[in-house]
């Protein structure tokens, strides 16, 4: 059953909680279940999913696909989850207020914890449609997004994550006016957008970016750089945000979140099998549906720092299936 408060309620209980970034191609159901199983974060994000795409609905005309709305097929695909993940939380992006409100009603009806509304991607495809970090310049639009989207999610909460700006820091007019909509959380990734990750993340102005906050009931966490669960709460001592969002950092690492385990102290045989155990779970969830090319960049994660690793990633790297994975790693010398 969902908890429909579920952010206040880590806010009091756990300081900081820690989320999975959304990445696209990335944070797919396969790399979710992983860490469900071997190290669960206390919230999980989808991949970020387009508003536009799903609410597009075939046209009379064009000859009937069996849908709708086409395109919603494949996209939801993104939207796979099953309950060892809760709280989990569906991210969105677009530039039209109405078509986030209908997507909002879409992603409560497929039983989410919370939508999360993506004001902060870099790319430059999503930017032309005036999504992403693009919206960073109209704090407006981003308002009425907002609304928009809370009127459709319902008794959901809906949740915002950006940057500290697009080509400058811009934090004193937009991280106001995104708190001024009242999103039940915010997630400042310490960078603009044209910094992309090329710097390292401003933690100084996601601190500052807190004490913006301190008068609203807005959860907010802090992303950018954290490599471990020490450095997350050290980020957290630092800056007074109530949560840490890890990206790059748990890579080929499904034990990253794990209090108990770390992926140092295990035995290479380990680390191999978990990382067989990920491939053959992308072929049962989406084996026919995605390519298993997006699998390879898993592999370079898992594989690294010890003798023949570059060699073994090289083989892995071209692998077409689970079983060819197995057996390049049956053939390596341990």
């Amino acid at each position: 059953m969902k908890n429909k408060n579920f952010w206040q309620k880590l806010k009091l209980t756990k300081r900081p909680f820690f989320c999975i970034a959304p990445m696209a191609d990335v944070t797919d159901a396969p790399f979710r279940k992983m860490f469900s199983k071997y190290g669960k974060p206390d919230v999980m994000w989808t991949e970020m999913v387009s508003c536009d795409g799903l609410m597009h609905e075939e046209k009379a005309e064009q000859k009937p696909r069996g849908s709708k709305y086409p395109a919603r097929d494949r996209l939801a695909l993104s939207f796979i989850y099953d309950e060892s993940e809760r709280p989990i939380v569906a991210q969105i992006f677009g530039g039209d207020p109405e078509t986030f409100r209908e997507t909002a009603k879409y992603v409560r009806e497929l039983g989410f914890d919370g939508i999360d509304i993506n004001m902060g991607c870099p790319d430059h495809g999503i930017n032309k449609q005036n999504a992403g970090a693009n919206l960073i310049k109209s704090p407006k639009l981003a308002q009425e997004i907002i609304k928009a989207t809370k009127e459709g999610a319902g008794d959901i909460p809906v949740s915002v994550k950006t940057r500290i700006g697009f080509n400058k820091n811009e934090i004193d007019t937009w991280i106001p006016a995104i708190l001024s909509a009242k999103p039940a959380a915010l997630t400042i990734h310490g960078r603009t957008r044209k910094e992309m990750s090329k710097v390292s993340a401003h933690w100084d102005e996601v601190a500052k970016c807190v004490e913006l906050a301190k008068d609203t009931d807005t959860v907010i966490i802090g992303n950018g750089d954290v490599k471990s669960l020490e450095e997350g709460r050290k980020r957290r001592d630092e800056s007074g945000v109530d949560g840490i969002m890890v990206g790059r950092g748990i890579f080929g690492n499904p034990w990253f979140f794990n209090e108990k385990i770390k992926k140092s102290d295990l035995p290479l045989s380990e680390i191999l099998k978990v990382m067989l155990e990920h491939a053959r779970l992308f072929e049962e969830l989406l084996g026919g549906k995605k390519p298993f090319v997006l699998m390879r960049k898993h592999f370079g994660s898992y594989v690294g720092g010890f003798p023949g690793a570059s060699e073994l990633r090289a083989k892995l790297m071209t692998t077409e299936c689970a079983d060819e994975v197995e057996k390049v790693i049956k053939n390596f010398e341990l």
